[in-house]
């Protein structure tokens, strides 16, 4: 039972952020069946020797990320705009995101020595609050009507 001043407080907030609040959590999720993909990939890949963990990473990455952009669009964002136009904003903010995950991972593994998937769990999480930001305010976000 929350003191009746923290639960006015919660309460407002949850009335003033409760949709972000929503679409964050839908994002997790979206995102956990993402790194699904991700990690399966990258642990297959690697634990074949068929490639190193940085390489592994990046198929993994593109794997999750066809994963991310059909179930965002449909699910987390509820996109308007056509897939002509948010195909190419969404490949703009996953590019980005692409090399932060491959930097990260090269950082983590060969300079940090860490396990290749706990780095790849702490790059993901670096990268979430980018591509929750850059899809929701510009990739996906609903398209104006309003010329100017």
């Amino acid at each position: 039972m929350l003191p009746p001043s923290l639960a006015r407080t919660v309460n407002e907030y949850r009335a003033r952020h409760g949709d972000l609040i929503r679409q964050f959590a839908r994002f997790v999720g979206v995102g956990l069946t993402a790194a699904v993909a991700h990690f399966s990939t990258l642990a297959i890949l690697v634990e074949m020797d068929a490639v190193g963990p940085v390489l592994g990473s990046a198929v993994g990455f593109v794997m999750g990320g066809i994963v991310s952009y059909v179930l965002n669009r449909r699910f987390t964002f509820d996109a308007t705009r056509s897939h002509a136009g948010a195909v190419p904003r969404f490949i703009v903010v996953a590019g980005v995101a692409f090399v932060l995950n491959e930097t990260l991972m090269w950082l983590f593994v060969h300079e940090a020595g860490l396990f290749y998937l706990l780095a790849q769990f702490l790059t993901t999480g670096i990268t979430m609050m980018w591509t929750f930001t850059g899809y929701r305010v510009w990739a996906f976000a609903h398209r104006s009507t309003v010329r100017g």
